[in-house]
């Protein structure tokens, strides 16, 4: 718990700390107080807790030099100003029951009365009812938060760039989110939170939280588009307020120098003030069934926070132009975009060129073997997401259910196999499988924005399971149809070299590399290297 000047509050959340239902023995509460000028320290010994102290350096570096002399598997992370409901921890350490789960999620109670924090409270809840029922997110803030220690050390915990509160969590759990690792939302982990009390003191706050997410923007680009927190119409308020203070400005010049043209401006901000009205229904709906006394000032509350998250938004990517820190993202922003009109240029035309030639080897497979043309497989994706990936079938039918008796995947020595002369190939099979003409399908995926036409390898799930945290850096980006593994040898590539090339490829990304990497593919093919 990073405690700054938290002697008021202190004594509330250590309270709540000390009457959780978990037994007292199976955890410790460790404060660090950042470089506080009032009692803090103080009243934390008088409690009985460990306290570290440090010069002031803001709550990512506290939260870092907790975690460091902390002594168990799991890590709790909570604010001073927050006082846990007695189920906190337990609610909390049963999502870890999962081994495959890295970090959770809690969320915010409030028993504030004034409309401020009431607003912000539905917001919360707004955010919490995204995740609701989600399998994974991607979005963790420490009010209320765990990790597997080994897993938070690993990737170097939280990134103190950030010199106060604001998007520090953020960023950490979009690192893991990158990476695959599984976070989840756990509702029940509920913690009392007193609320920015006054408009001046919310404005600041959401401006601040908007200024730094223009770095978080240069960092992970991809979660800007979307995240399992943010409702996309916050995106879109933030647009029509800069619209509607736009259309102002240019009307209010207009009528200076042109006279009566003043209207254009005036009537655009006007339709943006009625789209920003509709973007705000589906808040004050729910306002209405949870909080009807919040429902009228919600309007101007939600241009408010339109208005500061912008504002701060903007001052951000002027304020971080440029390299700024250690972290730069796997593929940048116009990257992507180009990587994506690529995909869909390519995929499109080949499904077009290729229909009758697939319509043909899906014949020849039925007429070879019984079973389906088409073979489907779980695989993983970008950030860990699931995916059923396409290929024409070159096994006999549920071949999967014999690969048990040809091979462990438990006793592997590498997360990756491949079997020479495996005897569930068919004929029809053996001859796509040497030209590569089994991956046509997956043109779909492609499409369909689950694969790429150049990147890493997908893999199995039960494969991705065993990954390290180094290996796990390779679910940074989408799969390829073909990628450096393809061009390199394929199967007959060991593990870490395979590994080697795909993570070089990852972090010296290119648009050039992507079409080298198309070219080199056609004689590899031909030549059939390490196919089979």
């Amino acid at each position: 718990m990073p405690a700054y000047n938290a002697a008021l509050t202190l004594p509330l959340c250590l309270a709540a700390l000390d009457a959780q239902d978990f037994p007292s023995i199976s955890y410790e509460v460790i404060v660090v107080d950042d470089g506080s000028t009032d009692d803090t320290a103080l009243v934390a010994r008088a409690a009985g807790v460990p306290v570290i102290t440090q010069a002031h350096a803001g709550p990512a570096a506290a939260r870092n030099r907790g975690a460091a002399a902390a002594r168990g598997e799991l890590l709790l992370f909570t604010d001073a100003d927050c006082a846990p409901v007695p189920g906190w921890i337990s609610a909390l350490v049963a999502a870890f029951a999962d081994p495959l789960v890295a970090g959770a999620k809690g969320a915010y109670l409030t028993g504030q009365r004034g409309v401020v924090p009431r607003f912000t409270q539905l917001e919360y809840q707004e955010r919490y009812d995204r995740m609701l029922g989600t399998e994974t997110i991607d979005f963790v803030d420490t009010y209320s938060a765990a990790y597997r220690r080994g897993i938070f050390l690993a990737n170097g915990g939280f990134d103190t760039i950030f010199p106060t509160a604001s998007v520090e969590d953020q960023e950490f759990s979009f690192r893991l989110a990158e990476k695959g690792y599984r976070l989840v939302f756990v509702p029940a982990a509920q913690v009392y939170h007193r609320h920015n009390p006054i408009l001046y003191a919310y404005a600041r706050r959401k401006f601040r939280i908007g200024y730094w997410r223009a770095l978080l923007a240069h960092w992970h680009p991809g979660r800007m588009v979307k995240d399992s927190h943010t409702p996309e119409t916050l995106k879109l308020q933030i647009a029509l307020v800069a619209a509607m203070l736009g259309t102002v400005a240019i009307g209010t010049v207009a009528s200076l120098f042109v006279g009566s043209f003043w209207w254009p401006g005036f009537a655009a901000c006007a339709f943006a003030v009625v789209i920003f009205l509709l973007t705000a229904v589906p808040f004050l709906n729910k306002a209405w069934r949870r909080d009807r006394g919040v429902m009228l000032p919600a309007v101007g509350l939600l241009w408010v926070r339109a208005l500061a998250l912008g504002t701060g938004f903007a001052g951000g990517l002027i304020r971080f132009r440029g390299e700024v820190g250690v972290r730069r993202p796997s593929i940048s922003g116009p990257q992507r975009v180009a990587k994506r009109l690529l995909d869909v240029a390519i995929s499109a035309g080949g499904l077009l060129l290729a229909a009758l030639p697939m319509a043909t080897i899906a014949l020849i497979i039925k007429l070879d073997s019984p079973g389906p043309a088409i073979f489907t497989q779980l695989r993983v994706g970008q950030n860990g997401r699931p995916f059923r990936i396409f290929k024409f079938r070159t096994m006999v039918n549920h071949a999967e259910r014999l690969l048990p008796q040809l091979l462990d995947l438990s006793a592997l020595p590498q997360p990756a196999f491949k079997l020479r002369n495996d005897p569930r190939v068919t004929r029809v099979g053996r001859f796509l499988r040497r030209y590569s003409l089994d991956e046509l399908p997956q043109l779909v995926n492609v499409l369909r924005g689950e694969m790429s036409i150049v990147g890493p390898r997908p893999e199995e799930a039960a494969l991705v399971e065993r990954y390290t945290d180094t290996q796990r850096c390779r679910l940074a980006v989408k799969p390829g149809m073909t990628g450096p593994m393809q061009v390199s040898g394929r199967g007959d590539l060991p593990f870490e070299q395979r590994l080697t090339l795909e993570l070089e490829y990852i972090e010296h990304y290119s648009l050039r590399r992507d079409l080298v990497i198309l070219f080199r593919t056609v004689p590899t093919v031909i030549r059939g290297d390490g196919a089979y």
